[in-house]
């Protein structure tokens, strides 16, 4: 395997990873808002930002890569394509965990505000902990990044 391939092969598990994370995350908030609205359609707008609260992990393993595209050249070295790889896997397994949890968080808020509890607010501050830790991972990233 050469170099720049072990470097792509990070890059995918970053993207891919954080985009199945965000798929499944904004998939259960959706979910949660079906079943919502047939108690209480009036709060769609709430029910729409919490679904969509999880798919901000896809992004960032999107931005990963062009934090790490700048090295991504036929020139790499082992140790630039280790670290590219340890960055992809490291931000795609942060990502992925933390969008699913996200998502499930968003969907019992999404449930308590179809049953008719005022809990808006307080489910959005909650939500940002777990976005907090794929935030980190990209800083990480980005310091990484600028090291190699």
């Amino acid at each position: 395997m050469t170099t720049l391939v072990l470097a792509y092969v990070g890059i995918a598990l970053m993207i891919g990873l954080c985009g199945i994370g965000s798929a499944i995350g904004v998939t259960y908030g959706g979910n949660a808002t079906v079943g919502a609205m047939k108690k209480n359609d009036e709060a769609f707008g709430n029910y729409l930002v919490l679904s969509a609260l999880p798919g901000t992990q896809g992004l960032y393993g999107f931005l990963g890569f062009f934090l790490l595209q700048g090295v991504l050249t036929p020139e790499i070295t082992m140790n630039q394509a280790l670290a590219v790889f340890c960055c992809g896997l490291f931000l795609g397994v942060v990502g992925l965990i933390s969008a699913l949890r996200q998502g499930q968080l968003c969907a019992n808020g999404i449930t308590a505000i179809g049953n008719g509890h005022d809990v808006f607010g307080k489910t959005l501050i909650l939500a940002v902990f777990p976005e907090l830790y794929a935030i980190i991972a990209v800083a990480a990233t980005f310091m990484i990044s600028s090291a190699i």
